[in-house]
């Protein structure tokens, strides 16, 4: 079984692309850090070394202090897929994220993002 090429890439290299996908529709750096804050439990210290150290994808989520429970909620298609369909758990997180910034610059209200009730 071969690994996905983005599992090797690092965070750091896709974040800068988080958060201009979400300025360029008018949303903060800061919510995009809240938003992977919430899905994996880092604090934005342990965030910014996991982008200094250029941690790759598939390290980030294995070290992530907390997959919030939540993030099962997390529904809908992203680059074709649907999220809740993806079978390969590294591969199922990154899309998850892919999604909650895709929903931050689409403009919904975070307490929806973050799956409050």
């Amino acid at each position: 079984m071969t690994k996905h090429k983005i599992y090797t890439m690092s965070f750091a290299s896709v974040y800068p692309h988080y958060i201009a996908k979400a300025e360029k529709k008018g949303r903060t750096k800061a919510e995009v850090d809240e938003i992977i804050c919430w899905l994996t439990g880092y604090n934005l210290e342990e965030l910014e070394a996991q982008l200094e150290q250029q941690t790759n994808f598939e390290t980030f989520f294995e070290e992530a202090p907390q997959l919030n429970p939540s993030r099962s909620l997390i529904k809908g298609v992203i680059c074709g897929v649907r999220v809740e369909d993806i079978e390969e758990p590294t591969m199922q997180e990154i899309r998850y994220l892919d999604k909650l910034v895709d929903e931050l610059a689409k403009g919904k209200k975070m307490e929806k993002i973050l799956r409050k009730q």
